[in-house]
């Protein structure tokens, strides 16, 4: 055989292993799992970490505001350094909503070592643990006297770690508190389901999450004696007790893929975890353009690498057997009339193409896009190498004002 049939069949060898020792990471009937309703709802924290957020706020925060909860329930809304006015938008939403309590609080700036977003979540988790019963908003000290403190006690039983940008059912924490209630489980993690409107929205996002399942398939997340852990950092149901076991935020307060790395925390400390799906939790966050989207994907892609270039060749070389070569070697089998070649890169293609169907049909997006995803993922290997550019460049990791270092450095160089 040719070196172009080889490549052929080992890019189907790859497809076949993906689509049945992969912990069937295409499928997408994962959602919450079975759940009744507990005796007795446990206190809530909800923690919103929030850096110029003031364009989405409107579309999420009521949904939060909102939420029918049987027991008592709090926001702790952490404005990190805002300057388009977002916790003054909050705080007037609240009045505005009332609902939920809602106490509007600022960490300031982020000491050496902290990702801006996890020092937000530690300021906010500090902030339930302490004044959980030093209510100043009068309807919270209203609601307060309603309860049983031995029933519930000062400190949160658990904490939903939910970004500004999701918008959420009023069901949602009554449903993931009953879901990790009956599971026993310390974190329970929905993917919400992102904004796909435009054309690149169409193109991309679907396989955003497509790529994320195939490297940590949900049914391993959820695993005991699996090591796969991984969480969505938009909504995370978090048991107060094992973020203490795992020293989180403490611990991960360098990561920049925060959800993965908080869940990895909760699994190594004998945590039992989830992630699956969300049908009623969405991201309000538009990414109307590419360079939207190239930014979301590579400002974290080469983190993801752990900034060692030996995986991001292998990740190049990897993406180009696995997505690429199917099509290659299809077209350059039929036209150098070699069956073996076209043979095997058609077989790989349409089974890449068949996995793909269930994200899209979950996105409720034309199934003709999925024999797009090899461009698609041409668009994601070119982020990936921009990424590892950046890093060079020293701009790597950036968001929203701030870059982020390695963490190996981080210790050595102030944050930007």
């Amino acid at each position: 055989m040719s070196a172009l049939a080889w490549i052929a069949v080992l890019s189907l060898a790859a497809w076949l292993w993906l689509l049945l020792g992969q912990g069937l990471f295409w499928r997408t009937d994962l959602r919450l799992p079975p759940r009744r309703e507990p005796a007795d709802w446990p206190f809530v924290c909800i923690v919103v970490p929030a850096r110029d957020e003031a364009s989405v706020l409107r579309r999420s925060l009521p949904s939060l505001l909102a939420q029918d909860y049987p027991g008592r329930a709090e926001i702790v809304f952490v404005d990190d350094g805002s300057s388009d006015g977002t916790g003054r938008l909050a705080r007037a939403l609240a009045d505005r909503h009332r609902g939920l309590p809602l106490t509007v609080v600022s960490p300031g700036e982020p000491p050496t070592g902290w990702t801006g977003k996890l020092w937000a979540v530690r300021h906010g988790i500090a902030y339930a643990r302490a004044a959980a019963d030093r209510k100043t908003d009068p309807r919270a000290r209203a609601a307060a006297r309603e309860y049983d403190r031995d029933t519930y006690p000062q400190a949160p039983e658990y904490l939903l770690l939910t970004d500004a940008d999701i918008a959420h059912e009023p069901d949602s924490l009554r449903e993931l508190v009953a879901a990790a209630r009956t599971g026993g489980y310390d974190l329970v993690s929905q993917m919400a389901r992102l904004r796909v409107a435009s054309v690149w929205e169409q193109l991309i996002v679907p396989a955003f999450v497509y790529f994320f399942a195939q490297l940590y398939p949900f049914r391993w997340v959820a695993g005991a004696r699996t090591r796969t852990a991984a969480a969505a950092g938009g909504c995370v149901l978090l048991r107060t007790e094992a973020a203490e076991r795992a020293g989180v935020p403490d611990t991960i307060r360098h990561a920049v893929i925060d959800d993965v790395a908080l869940a990895s925390a909760v699994k190594r400390g004998g945590g039992r975890i989830w992630l699956g799906l969300a049908d009623r939790v969405d991201s309000v966050r538009p990414y109307p353009r590419l360079a939207d989207l190239w930014q979301m994907v590579s400002r974290s892609a080469y983190a993801q690498l752990r900034h060692n270039p030996l995986l991001l060749l292998g990740t190049v070389a990897g993406i180009a057997v696995i997505y690429l070569a199917p099509p290659v070697t299809l077209v350059a089998g039929l036209a150098l009339k070699e069956p073996v070649t076209a043979t095997a890169g058609g077989a790989a293609w349409l089974i890449m193409t068949a996995t793909y169907l269930p994200m899209l049909r979950y996105y409720r997006q034309t199934l003709w896009l999925a024999p797009l995803l090899p461009g698609t993922a041409l668009l994601y290997l070119l982020m990936t190498v921009d990424s590892a550019v950046q890093h060079y460049r020293g701009r790597g990791a950036a968001w929203k004002g701030r870059t982020y270092k390695r963490p190996d450095r981080a210790e050595a160089a102030p944050d930007q």
